[in-house]
């Protein structure tokens, strides 16, 4: 994905759930369980988890001037058609005495891989990190007698939770929209920047530090319309090669 920018100056679990004889499970056993922080920087974090023969768990945090936090379910077969996922917190057969709860139903939509907000996400890996077993149950798509279950284990899940939430606080409060289309302005009649724009254009250029896929830079500068014509087209050169030779003196 191609971004510019242009700135302007001016494990198997004992279910508490009525039982299926035609119910397929996946899941992670004790054994083969692994989460891992597979993005980690100051713009995107995210904690994924594979599931044996269905695919993988993603929780995604981006830079963004609100927290935010976002579930996926990315599956290697994707829905056949539009249906509901209960979602529910399941104690694991080892940790026994702890109720199991409805979290949300989850839309299933067709040839897309499902997805849970902010508040449910949060909601999840609070679960995990009590030890509980998130679990999805819904209808087989091909065998409409079949019922699919699909669970996320907490079996060694503290550690890469950690490592995740310190990403997650390192997170930019700001993301690249927020910066996209930039109004930068100067002094009177000079190359050098307000105080305010100053504090702009380091904020520009830490995220142009951090982002691997921006590739271009357009720089369109003006001056006001006293003056002569002359003057006024060297100062809106002048002011355009100095926000030029601000990013590439920071490395940009």
């Amino acid at each position: 994905m191609k971004k510019s920018i242009l700135l302007l100056t001016t494990i198997c679990t004992a279910l508490a759930l009525p039982s299926h004889a035609n119910m397929r499970q996946y899941q992670a056993d004790i054994g083969d369980s692994k989460w891992e922080v597979s993005q980690a920087s100051r713009l995107n974090c995210t904690l994924s988890h594979q599931i044996p023969n269905y695919g993988e768990a993603k929780f995604t945090s981006s830079a963004n001037r609100k927290m935010n936090m976002n579930f996926e379910l990315d599956m290697l077969r994707l829905p056949d058609s539009y249906s509901l996922a209960e979602v529910r917190s399941v104690n694991p057969s080892w940790k026994p005495g702890k109720a199991d709860r409805l979290l949300a139903d989850m839309k299933l939509h067709k040839q897309f891989s499902p997805s849970l907000p902010k508040k449910i996400a949060w909601t999840m890996l609070s679960e995990l990190e009590q030890g509980m077993n998130p679990q999805f149950y819904y209808d087989d798509w091909y065998d409409q007698n079949a019922k699919i279950s699909v669970g996320l284990s907490p079996a060694r899940f503290g550690h890469a939770y950690r490592e995740f939430v310190s990403c997650v606080g390192n997170l930019l409060n700001y993301n690249f929209d927020d910066i996209a289309y930039t109004v930068l302005n100067y002094q009177s009649n000079s190359d050098q920047l307000t105080k305010a724009s100053k504090k702009r254009i380091d904020m520009i250029t830490q995220y142009l530090s951090l982002d691997p896929e921006l590739e271009l830079i357009l720089i369109d500068a003006y001056t006001d319309s006293y003056g002569g014509r002359w003057p006024n087209y060297e100062l809106s050169v002048k002011r355009a090669n100095m926000i030029r030779d601000y990013f590439v003196k920071s490395g940009i």
